[in-house]
């Protein structure tokens, strides 16, 4: 069984789904708020779920926090781009509101910016009725291809959504152990210092490059139980590699958890870039 959050675009899961080879249903389980949805996977045998990733490379913050305060067996295990499948259609003469939901807001929101709009929100799990009503005379919609509604056609500006690149899907799993993999993946680490002072990062960061692995992604997060967390996101060529890693974490004293290992090593296109203007 397969299923997706209420806050996600079901055509895009589904999509996903089909896509990655995880699943070949018509629709996905709506498994209901995010947290909910972790802890479902986690406690229904069998169960997974298609979640948006961010980027395998980096992952997406709400992402990382939900997993590390999910269940402990929780893991991502594949990734998936699906090409955007958004559209901006209407009716008629378009001089009302743009109505789009989280899930398009979130992929969208920078185009939409870009062209001036001022969207009007609404939850993912709204009837398309419901946004037509919405929307009123003279509205507009921001909703996947293959649900646009019968009598609304597309935009001019609407094929500026595809500038915007692919969305990064993965499938959410419960194991008792992470895969097994002999040839590169993208792994997720969690990790808590054994000791928090000044300075306490560095040996763990240490650990990780004596073991011949390079962050992509380095983030902290303050933490109930200490004063902080960190989210780390790297490749690794073998599970023999990450096993050691955790070996070395767990005989220093160092609190970690493995989040995600998605095979592969050529995750293209790369996540966004930013382009410094240093002083």
């Amino acid at each position: 069984m397969l299923g997706r959050s209420e806050r996600e675009s079901p055509a895009h899961a589904v999509l996903a789904a089909r896509m990655a080879g995880w699943n070949d249903a018509v629709e996905l389980l709506d498994l209901g708020t995010t947290a909910d949805t972790l802890a479902t996977v986690a406690n229904i045998e069998g169960l997974a779920a298609v979640v948006h990733l961010g980027h395998p490379e980096h992952p997406a913050p709400g992402l990382e926090r939900a997993l590390l305060e999910g269940a402990s067996s929780l893991i991502v295990t594949g990734a998936v781009a699906v090409p955007g499948q958004w559209v901006w259609v209407g009716a008629g003469a378009t001089v009302g509101q743009v109505v789009i939901d989280e899930a398009g807001m979130r992929d969208c929101a920078g185009v939409l910016r870009g062209l001036g709009v001022s969207p009007r929100l609404v939850p993912t799990r709204a009837p398309v009725e419901e946004r037509i009503a919405l929307a009123g005379e003279g509205g507009s919609l921001v909703i996947e291809r293959s649900r646009v509604p019968a009598g609304f056609a597309e935009l001019p500006d609407s094929a500026a959504l595809a500038e915007g690149g692919p969305v990064w899907y993965g499938l959410l799993e419960s194991r008792d152990a992470w895969p097994v993999f002999t040839r590169p993946a993208q792994v997720w680490l969690a990790f808590g210092p054994a000791d928090e002072h000044l300075g306490s990062l560095q040996p763990t960061l240490a650990v990780i490059a004596d073991a011949g692995l390079d962050l992509d992604h380095l983030r902290s997060q303050p933490s109930s139980a200490g004063p902080h967390v960190f989210f780390s996101s790297f490749s690794c060529p073998t599970s023999d590699t990450l096993s050691n890693l955790v070996d070395a974490l767990t005989e220093r004293g160092v609190e970690h958890r493995t989040l995600a290992v998605l095979p592969g090593e050529a995750f293209v296109p790369g996540p966004d870039a930013v382009t410094p203007r240093w002083a």
